[in-house]
């Protein structure tokens, strides 16, 4: 425990301005000691109360015994002593007509009851011993944009599970995971939402608890332990983070003093009309500070070392999934939310401006410019942006019939002419195989060989394609069922050859990808690829050139979409030097048929797609080939 000091007249100040980067320290419950007698000081925001008690285990439930004291910030403070960590608690508010509410979760609680209780646990900040010294010394040492992202998404509640069925705990689950994904060769893991949340079923998109690491899997210590263990393995951790809204659960935020203070009282502004859940409003400056010092807590006390913002695109437009006469335009009759727009660019020159070396992604699906260009020159501030149309576009192509794909090349090639407009992430995500849209594999058409060739298609352009990647658990496996939050995933498939071919190659392409910086160096730098063939519809074969713009390597990848073999197929290159094929997604290791190019090629004289020189070469069916010039072989 430590000394306890009581919120003073610049902290009031802070919060009323919106700008308490450091609010998790003084709301919540902290244990602490008060003039040598030990306890827990309670402090809550909920200005428009008439009164405001603390009440728990320790106090039979009863809002009589230990009242608060407010201010005039809103904000309730007092001190109970006896209280220590472990206590159950909530807050019995009365409303400003004098009304009693139901009993209130702390919406600063580091610790909250398993579900299903809604209770608050007395939980400090503790002083945990972390042992990533080396780790977070070193990240941030390359800009992320110059560096390899390669991310595996996981749901910690259905990656594995223990023989009975129950959830492992945090550790466990580090225990595995972590030389799972080393083996892989991902850069960094991507949980979905850790916050506590009442229903499992949300997959952790409808959090209450925004300081508190969901307790289905452990203790806030243990979730530590598990960030630590991942930084002490060489890779890095980013949460899914959810600021866009909130469930309704009588418990939490919604009415939390008598009024709508964490949403707006107007439907048509504070209600989301497809998740049935509540919006906050950012228009409060208290609101935009509660949330601000959300993002900040993961960062500095979990050590995360980046944010994933959910939803972006529901909270940039007040109409988004609503039709004429069911939202408000704002000041300028638009559809913008301009108290959103504020808020995510206040988020991200915060978070950049104290932790330059942790970084934001935005799920953001629409065209709304500058996303990921720094909020002087007008952008949102954002790192990174997910880039949710070639993810469409890529896998409606893929899911055509071979005759039909020469009649819509262009949904393999549009994503690169619009590509440097942002730095983006290439997300194959948990939304693409759920809800009745199937699994990757699921979605591939014709024979059980030519769905996992274009599965291995589908993963070797995605590394081919400029951009960073996210792929969701249960994709290396070749998963032919939708994900199912309430099961593993089927770790069977891995004892079949084809399935084991697409592990196999996820990881050598996850080798690749780290070995060489042409294809990850220039992944937001126009120079960082050039198009060799892009107009082959009648083949359906694309050549690019990936490149270093530091260095100059150079590599050459030749995607062949249909289920034909091309022998002799001409491919201009911009060396006159011999190269070799160092990735065929047609090797018998993955389950292909072997089509390729062994050995040394020497390219003949002769123009060919502006260059002087090119190669003949035979395109595997539904396949991927990258070849490196002989200046870059040992």
């Amino acid at each position: 425990m430590t000394r306890r000091r009581r919120m003073g007249p610049l902290d009031h100040y802070l919060l009323r301005e919106g700008t308490h980067r450091r609010l998790f320290e003084k709301l919540g419950a902290h244990p602490c000691v008060v003039e040598g007698v030990p306890g827990t000081a309670f402090a809550v925001w909920a200005p428009n109360a008439r009164s405001a008690s603390v009440v728990g285990s320790f106090n039979a439930w009863d809002g009589r015994r230990n009242p608060l004291t407010g201010s005039d910030s809103g904000v309730w403070e007092g001190f109970v002593p006896g209280v220590g960590p472990g206590e159950l608690y909530k807050f019995e508010l009365h409303g400003p007509d004098g009304a009693l509410l139901p009993l209130k979760a702390d919406p600063f609680a580091f610790r909250c009851e398993p579900s299903p209780g809604t209770a608050s646990i007395v939980h400090g900040l503790g002083d945990y011993a972390w042992g990533d010294a080396a780790w977070m010394e070193a990240r941030g040492r390359e800009p992320l944009h110059r560096a390899p992202f390669s991310a595996y998404e996981v749901h910690l509640g259905s990656w594995r599970r223990r023989p009975d069925g129950t959830f492992m705990t945090y550790g466990e689950i580090a225990e595995q995971l972590i030389p799972y994904v080393r083996y892989l060769g991902f850069t960094h893991i991507e949980l979905l939402p850790v916050s506590e949340h009442p229903y499992y079923g949300s997959w952790g998109y409808q959090p209450l608890g925004l300081f508190a690491p969901t307790s289905r899997y452990g203790s806030p210590e243990d979730f530590k332990a598990f960030v630590d263990a991942f930084h002490q393995a060489g890779i890095g951790v980013v949460l899914d983070w959810v600021p866009a809204h909130f469930p309704e659960d009588a418990h939490g935020l919604g009415f939390f003093d008598g009024t709508h203070l964490y949403e707006h009282a107007d439907p048509r502004q504070g209600r989301h009309r497809d998740w049935g859940t509540l919006i906050y409003n950012y228009g409060r400056r208290e609101v935009q500070n509660i949330l601000i010092a959300n993002a900040l807590f993961w960062l500095e006390q979990c050590h995360v070392d980046g944010l994933r913002v959910d939803a972006v695109a529901s909270m940039l437009y007040l109409d988004y999934s609503r039709e004429p006469g069911q939202w408000i335009p704002n000041r300028y009759g638009g559809r913008e939310n301009l108290d959103a727009v504020s808020f995510l660019r206040r988020l991200n020159e915060t978070v950049y401006a104290l932790h330059p070396d942790t970084f934001t992604l935005a799920e953001e699906s629409t065209a709304w410019p500058m996303v990921s260009r720094p909020t002087h020159v007008g952008g949102l501030g954002f790192g990174f942006k997910w880039d949710m149309g070639w993810m469409h576009d890529t896998l409606r192509f893929l899911a055509r019939t071979m005759p039909h794909r020469r009649y819509h090349h262009d949904e393999l090639t549009f994503s690169l002419l619009y590509h440097h407009a942002e730095n983006y992430v290439l997300p194959l995500s948990h939304d693409e195989v759920v809800h009745g849209k199937r699994s990757l594999l699921g979605r591939m058409p014709g024979s059980a060989w030519e769905r996992l060739a274009n599965l291995r298609l589908l993963l070797a352009w995605q590394f081919a394609h400029p951009g960073k990647k996210l792929l969701f658990m249960g994709v290396e496996l070749g998963q032919e069922r939708e994900w199912n939050h309430e099961t593993a995933l089927d770790w069977e498939l891995l004892d079949q050859p084809g399935h084991h071919g697409i592990y196999d190659l996820l990881r050598d392409l996850n080798a690749l990808y780290r070995a060489h910086p042409a294809l990850y160096r220039g992944d937001c730098d126009a120079g960082g690829w050039t198009w060799v063939d892009c107009q082959d519809r009648h083949n359906n074969v694309l050549a690019l050139l990936r490149r270093d713009p530091d260095s100059g390597e150079t590599l050459l990848v030749v995607l062949n979409a249909t289920a034909l073999v091309h022998h002799g197929y001409r491919v201009g290159v911009p060396w006159e030097g011999p190269c070799e094929e160092i990735l065929n997604t047609d090797a018998p290791l993955y389950g292909g048929q072997g089509f390729g190019n062994p050995g040394r090629l020497v390219p003949d004289a002769g123009p060919s797609h502006g260059f002087d020189h090119a190669l003949t070469l035979t395109l595997p069916p539904l396949g991927v080939i990258v070849l490196r010039p002989a200046d870059s072989l040992p």
